[in-house]
């Protein structure tokens, strides 16, 4: 096979392995994120049969890593932030700190020396993002405070890894200026890139990033605002290493922030990032592919260690901080639970030790296996989160938190979603409005939206059939939906169904034909635009031929269960003769 074929080789074997195991850890009950670690190994260069390009899959991971930071950011704001760094600043830095103290004395005790001590140390001091957000995000919390917490302490140890990164290569003697003053020149020009970074992202991209993302819109083409969001994603990304020497995930992360705050944020959440599931299953792949079986007995010994203190310090460390912060036990446990693993950036420091000479190859083979173990583990640690935090309130004597709960919402038969803001939504949201009912709009025109929302009526530009901006519109906690718009609306009643089995959907359609399949879609309520001319003429001339009110209303309500059935009028007629 010629070499012009490993993208699409890796591409393929890799998401093909990714699905079979998958599906079969699935069934078993796990993680399916196991299943995408056994996949890398399958596809790995230390086990029989195809063999994955190892520097490809590194890309599609870093890609996904981009991606899925992106997307954090579109629902991130800055203020959620700055809420919760009295917390995540001294917490995530005295947790470096330790953990990074632990991993240096453990590995003294094997006899290695103090540069690959340290080196192992950090490595293991940082959470995989991929894992934490799929965790946080798996059990409905990333939105709420327990969520912004480790949001943000995610950020703090990038941005130290990233000074690591920068300081590693002048502690091991390899960049000019060494010594004291050399590391400390580095280490101010580094942070300062990193400010300027933040600054000129929050700053300058307010105002352009929208502004382009608006003149785009108005085109009203799909691909257009795809590639758009697309190319500022990855080209934040690349900008943040290439110019400032910060990592691309940070760039990514800061991208999306400033998309987040305009309107734009749930339509490029759900039309902009269809890519971002498939190269985060890449990432778990590219990471099973370093393992090596052979190395698991001879490193047994540092494995177990190694694990210990993921599994047990780490999250020790972080409740103890946690708390001391004044977080509640539910708070505490979340993060700490969720901190219990290592993963992407892991290996970025790893590698960079390896380049310098300061790691052996066995750090390389007992961080897989750990971060093997603890991705395995931690969805099913994450589990306990309620029962240990109950058992901990019970013997602090405190009274049951709930900071981690959502903010409290409006009566659900007082909310209602309406799909589509043309003649026939704009009415109906009048009459909501009237009747001091909250309507939230889903739009696709984004001049339209600009306007309800400067009118005070929340409005979503976006696609409804797409899941997340329904879940933006709050279909979960929605009383109601309404699909008032032209077209089909079938996708749009099977998602919100799906998403809220005791939601009243309403939803209209042209064709009488229609009306049964989309009553077994999931709609409570089908008004057909042809039953409903039909009925009203017929209602007019049966007026003016004298029949009674009352004749009327039966009329009425037998033509409206015929055609709620889906049962042709004209059949009904035949056979009732």
């Amino acid at each position: 096979m010629p070499h012009d074929f490993d993208l699409i080789l890796t591409l393929a074997g890799g998401l093909a392995a990714a699905l079979l195991l998958g599906f079969v850890t699935q069934r078993l009950k796990l993680s399916p994120i196991v299943g995408y670690l056994l996949a890398g190994v399958a596809v790995g260069p230390f086990t029989p049969g195809f063999v994955a390009h190892g520097g490809i899959s590194e890309q599609f991971a870093e890609l996904g890593v981009i991606l899925l930071l992106f997307g954090v950011g579109l629902h991130f704001h800055l203020n959620e932030l700055l809420a919760v760094r009295r917390v995540v600043l001294p917490g995530a830095l005295v947790q470096i700190g330790l953990a990074t103290a632990g991993g240096y004395f453990v590995t003294r005790a094997f006899g290695w020396g103090s540069g690959a001590a340290v080196v192992f140390g950090l490595s293991i001091s940082i959470a995989s993002t991929v894992v934490l957000l799929r965790v946080l995000s798996d059990a409905d919390v990333l939105h709420m405070a327990a969520g912004h917490i480790a949001v943000g302490w995610l950020i703090v140890q990038d941005l130290v890894m990233v000074l690591a990164l920068v300081m590693l290569p002048i502690v091991a003697g390899q960049a000019p200026g060494g010594g004291t003053h050399g590391l400390l020149v580095s280490a101010g020009l580094a942070v300062v890139k990193i400010v300027f970074l933040v600054a000129f992202t929050l700053i300058v991209g307010k105002r352009v990033i929208p502004a382009l993302l608006g003149y785009v819109a108005k085109t009203r083409s799909r691909e257009l605002f795809t590639l758009t969001v697309l190319v500022l994603a990855l080209g934040i990304a690349v900008g943040s290493a290439k110019l400032f020497g910060a990592s691309m995930a940070l760039g990514a992360f800061l991208a999306g922030m400033v998309v987040g705050q305009s309107e734009f944020a749930t339509r490029a959440a759900s039309e902009a990032l269809p890519m971002r599931d498939a190269f985060a299953v890449l990432f778990f792949v590219s990471m099973g592919m370093l393992f090596d079986p052979a190395a698991v007995v001879p490193n047994l010994g540092l494995t177990a260690a190694t694990l210990g203190l993921v599994l047990l310090g780490t999250p020790l460390v972080t409740f103890g901080m946690m708390l001391a912060r004044g977080q509640s036990a539910k708070n505490a446990v979340s993060v700490a639970l969720g901190m219990a693993q290592i993963g992407e950036f892991s290996f970025i420091v790893a590698a960079l030790g390896r380049q310098l000479g300061l790691l052996p190859e066995r750090a390389t083979q007992a961080l897989v296996a750990v971060s093997m173990i603890c991705i395995t583990l931690n969805p099913l640690l994450y589990r306990l989160v309620p029962p240990i935090s109950r058992w901990i309130d019970a013997r602090m004597r405190r009274p049951l938190e709930r900071a981690n709960e959502p903010t409290s919402l409006l009566d659900r038969s007082h909310r209602t979603i309406v799909i589509g803001y043309g003649p026939v939504g704009r009415t109906l949201s009048k009459l909501l409005i009237a009747n001091q009912i909250e309507p939230t709009v889903v739009e696709l025109n984004h001049e339209t939206v600009n306007r309800l929302n400067k009118q005070g009526i929340r409005a979503i530009f976006g696609d409804a059939t797409q899941a997340a901006v329904l879940e933006e519109a709050g279909v979960r906690t929605a009383g109601s939906l309404v699909f008032a718009a032209s077209g089909s609306p079938g996708s749009v009643i099977r998602q919100a169904r799906d998403l809220n089995a005791e939601i009243t959907i309403l939803a209209r359609t042209t064709y009488v034909g229609e009306v049964a399949s989309l009553r077994r879609a999931g709609a409570d309520t089908v008004v057909s635009a042809e039953g409903e001319v039909a009925l009203a003429m017929a209602t007019h001339l049966l007026g003016a031929l004298g029949a009674s009110a009352d004749q009327l209303d039966r009329e009425r309500d037998r033509a409206r269960a015929e055609l709620g059935d889906g049962t042709d009028p004209q059949a009904a007629a035949k056979d009732g003769a």
